[in-house]
């Protein structure tokens, strides 16, 4: 009797154990490919799934979108610039099988190509198109992991450039670069403002020339601004050219007057016989 129990209980561990190695779940994330005496005989789609023990095995393959960072990497540019970049890469599973089957370790496998392939794309641009062209450089990354993963299975969506260090002389040399380029701006809107003022200026000028009392006008006005901060001194513009042609008109009266013959006794000079 003793002896029965024995074999029942062993047998009975052997079936939970046998259901524990036949009985599967598979997640809604997930893909499962079953492989019969190592051969491959399908996948399993989501939910129970029940194999034969020791004769089957079941690989689950995830097939979220899988954030990678890429670590940083010391690249030459074109122009023979030094920089550290560092980049993130999105890829996703799209064929369950060759993931499993073309590839030892499709994660390893993609970590190492998408450095290689950062270094070589980002060495073909000088440092400014890398600054500025960041879009086209990431499309170029993804453009050649693509070739490469879709033989495993691997699709990668989005490749991004995350960090990018400049040593710090090229540090400070663009930061001049920046400020003589501000400069240069200040300068020459200060130059076009001067240019608009003169304009206007000269388009005055030929107004006040052509009305005379426009100038007065302008001299109430100015007298008028004056006096807001009630200031003690009085200013009384007048037209400088109209004064000094006036003064140099009674200078030349006056000479003119003091010229002319006067009513006096006139004396006769006789010549000698």
């Amino acid at each position: 009797m003793t002896g029965l129990i024995v074999v029942l209980v062993v047998a009975g561990i052997l079936v939970l154990v046998a259901l524990g190695l036949a009985i599967h779940v598979v997640t809604q994330y997930e893909m499962g490919v079953q492989f019969r005496f190592g051969r491959v005989v399908g996948t399993k789609k989501p939910g129970l799934v029940i194999i034969i023990p020791i004769v089957d095995r079941l690989t689950k393959v995830t097939l979220r979108i899988i954030t990678m960072p890429i670590q940083s990497q010391g690249i030459i540019t074109k122009d023979n610039v030094s920089v550290d970049i560092s980049a993130v890469a999105y890829f996703r599973v799209i064929d369950a099988v060759k993931s499993v089957v073309a590839i030892e370790n499709v994660y390893s496998a993609i970590d190492q190509i998408a450095q290689t392939t950062l270094r070589k794309v980002v060495g073909k641009h000088t440092l400014d198109e890398m600054l500025a062209e960041t879009d086209v450089i990431n499309a170029d990354i993804r453009k050649i992991l693509d070739v490469t993963t879709l033989d495993w299975g691997v699709e990668v969506t989005l490749v991004e450039l995350k960090d990018i260090q400049l040593p710090e002389s090229m540090k400070r040399a663009m930061a001049k670069q920046a400020e003589a380029e501000r400069e240069k701006r200040a300068k020459i809107i200060a130059a076009e403002g001067e240019s608009l003022a003169a304009a206007a200026l000269g388009d005055a000028s030929d107004t006040m020339m052509a009305h005379p009392l426009a100038l007065q006008l302008r001299n109430l006005q100015t007298l008028i601004e004056l006096g807001v901060d009630k200031n003690t001194t009085v200013v009384f513009p007048a037209p400088l050219m109209s004064t000094i042609s006036e003064l140099g008109a009674f200078l030349a009266r006056e000479t003119a007057t003091a010229a002319a013959p006067t009513g006096g006794a006139s004396t006769a000079v006789i010549p000698d016989p």
